[in-house]
């Protein structure tokens, strides 16, 4: 025996059905009305308790202005290292300033007869080229591992160094997966996703060398990291950039069908007893943010079909197809 409800749902499909072969004759029957290419075809047709069976629910579009989001892998980066390259920057000009001066005391003293033989000043001479070699390439590897704080002043250096032995502080390294370049524009600030909490970020900048990943890394400093967040650990990151405007719709809202994505949009009926018709609407995601997701295609003012697509998805064979609403 069959239930109410598997009743209720016989009763209303062969309704939609009904409608939608009605709206094919007449459509066939006035060659005038057939819709164009790019028309917008319309879904079945609800009286109000049909629309009570499916459990229909609408709502509007709301605007919201967010920054766009592109996710990263994060690794935290061993400190020490960061201590040996400063270390070894600073030891090699040290030792490039100690070779210049000792070369320019003993070319003195050599021009002055007192003491210095050009023996003596040639092998200074090749020492402090040596050195300044030595600086160079610690300069240039410092750069390299550590560009962003290469940039910075040296005080506000040794601060951070500071912070990161004393625990206050970690450098992060975000990986984009299959990039190369960050443009001109590097993101706002980043969101670190440590065991489910969300802890902020500052990106200091672009690292010149690759990563196993062979993609563009960016440096992250982290503040009062959680406690525990070692060296080595692997955690997603969202690289947050310039705000996005769209409006945002619930995940339920959006259907994907072979021409893109889509949602169902009410359409006043003319008269309070006509049925309300509903149309597949072709929509844009743009991101997604919170329990939704940003999108373009529809208006702030439209009622959009959040629970009870899936009716109407299940009746798109006999005819739904969803269109661009160019109608504003």
């Amino acid at each position: 025996m069959s239930s109410p409800v598997s009743a209720i749902w016989r009763a209303l499909h062969l309704a939609l059905y009904t409608a939608l072969a009605a709206s094919s004759v007449a459509r066939g029957a006035d060659d005038d009305d057939a819709p164009q290419p790019g028309a917008r075809l319309t879904a079945p047709t609800l009286n109000a308790e049909q629309q009570r069976a499916v459990g229909i629910r609408l709502t509007h579009p709301v605007p919201v202005k967010a920054p766009e989001r592109t996710d990263a892998l994060g690794i935290v980066l061993d400190g020490t290292l960061l201590l040996a390259d400063e270390g070894e920057a600073a030891a090699a000009f040290a030792q490039e300033h100690a070779a210049s001066s000792e070369v320019s005391r003993l070319h003195e003293l050599y021009k002055g007869g007192a003491g210095a033989s050009l023996k003596m000043l040639e092998a200074a001479q090749a020492e402090d080229v040596k050195a300044r070699a030595d600086s160079r390439l610690a300069a240039a590897r410092f750069a390299q591992h550590w560009g962003p704080l290469a940039a910075q002043p040296e005080e506000a250096r040794r601060k951070l160094s500071d912070s990161m032995v004393a625990g206050h502080a970690v450098l992060v390294r975000a990986d984009l997966p299959g990039r190369h370049s960050v443009g001109a524009a590097l993101p706002a600030k980043a969101l670190l996703d440590v065991d489910g909490i969300r802890v902020p970020g500052r990106v200091l900048g672009a690292l010149a060398q690759p990563s196993e990943l062979q993609s563009v890394g960016l440096l992250i400093e982290v503040r009062n990291p959680p406690a525990g967040l070692a060296p080595g650990a692997r955690i997603p990151v969202a690289l947050l950039s310039a705000d996005v405007k769209g409006l945002l719709l619930p995940n339920d809202a959006l259907l994907y069908g072979e021409n893109g994505a889509y949602v169902y949009k009410k359409v006043a009926p003319k008269t309070p007893d006509e049925n309300v018709q509903y149309v597949a609407v072709k929509v844009t995601p743009l991101m997604p943010y919170g329990e939704g997701w940003l999108v373009t295609g529809v208006d702030d003012d439209d009622d959009i079909v959040v629970r009870g697509a899936g009716v109407l998805w299940s009746l798109e064979g006999m005819g739904a197809h969803p269109v661009d609403d160019d109608d504003d």
